[in-house]
């Protein structure tokens, strides 16, 4: 009678079970400097189990490590970035403009408090999806590979995937970059008013995607940052006030300009106008056209942002009065 001796049990190798986990967790167990093998093949005789939970106890480590760094130093970004936009956003008024409009003024820090608030909010928002994309994006193509999976194929779909949706969604794509452009450039903020090409208006609301107008009709307008080609600021640093004063052609030049620079001087002496809405004397420019019929003097003042309408009007208002006191008439140009 021959006596069996029992046979050893098949490795997972030998079984084709895991075919591929030996050698990887191999690997891992030469280049272990954590102990993790010596640790498992204390707990478990068969060398090539071993092995590989031993790899898998590695990788679930390294996993795990990555993704703390990973979010941890995505929050000390996040955290960076919200510090400086709050900072930048809170920076009061320079005082050479508090001196040049005639000290603090409520309504002028709001607009700017509510421009500078809004343009670094868009821009912290763009920086913090940038940072997560990159900081989270780089950890997972780290944990791909230390899983030993192939990056070559997934980078060359993600490539291919990319090249598609940038095919398919250009106008959004020029849209995010011509905003992105146009509030680190600080064309235009909220309360200004510009003219884009296709209307005139005042800016309620400005995004990466879209600016948000408001007509001088009341309607509102949705523009799409992409269609604008160019943009005409007429509240950007100072603004002009321009009036042309059509007089009779037999009319005493010297006259009626003395008259003009009286009407200008008595309103920028005012307290109410000067340096607070007018930022510089008004000027008498003399004769700006001539005609069979008419002359036309023209009249300019420096003026606050937005403030160009309301002493334009205010001018009108006074050459009329000063113009009837004289009994001189307002010409009709041919």
């Amino acid at each position: 009678m021959f006596l069996l001796s029992p046979s050893p049990s098949p490795s997972p190798t030998q079984t084709g079970l895991l075919p591929d986990a030996g050698t990887a967790a191999k690997t891992l167990c030469e280049t272990d400097e954590l102990g993790i093998c010596n640790v498992v093949s204390s707990w478990i005789p068969n060398a090539d189990w071993a092995k590989i939970i031993a790899g898998l106890i590695g990788a679930g480590i390294a996993v795990i490590l990555i993704l703390l760094v990973a979010v941890l130093l995505r929050a000390i970004v996040h955290r960076l970035i919200k510090r400086i936009t709050t900072r930048a956003s809170s920076v009061s008024m320079p005082e050479r403009l508090r001196s040049r409009f005639g000290g603090p003024q409520e309504g002028l820090d709001a607009i700017l408090a509510e421009r500078r608030r809004q343009r670094s909010e868009t821009l912290g928002s763009v920086l913090r999806h940038v940072t997560s994309i990159v900081i989270l994006g780089t950890a997972l193509l780290m944990i791909i590979s230390r899983l030993g999976l192939d990056l070559a194929p997934l980078l060359t779909s993600v490539g291919i995937l990319g090249v598609a949706i940038g095919f398919g969604a250009q106008e959004l794509v020029k849209d995010f970059i011509a905003g992105m452009f146009m509030l680190m450039e600080d064309q235009y903020g909220v309360g200004d008013v510009v003219d884009v090409g296709v209307t005139t208006g005042t800016v309620e609301a400005v995004s990466l995607r879209i600016t948000r107008l408001r007509d001088v009709d009341g309607k509102v307008w949705y523009v799409r940052n992409g269609t604008i080609t160019r943009v005409a600021n007429e509240s950007q640093g100072w603004s002009r006030a321009l009036v042309d004063i059509p007089v009779a052609y037999d009319s005493d030049v010297a006259q009626t300009r003395e008259l003009l620079v009286g009407v200008t001087t008595e309103m920028w002496e005012e307290q109410d106008y000067r340096d607070t809405i007018i930022v510089e004397e008004p000027q008498v420019f003399g004769m700006e056209q001539i005609s069979g019929t008419a002359i036309v003097f023209r009249v300019v003042a420096k003026t606050a942002p937005g403030k160009q309408h309301e002493v334009a009007r205010e001018l009108r208002t006074r050459i009329k009065r000063a113009f009837d006191a004289r009994g001189m008439a307002i010409a009709t140009i041919a």
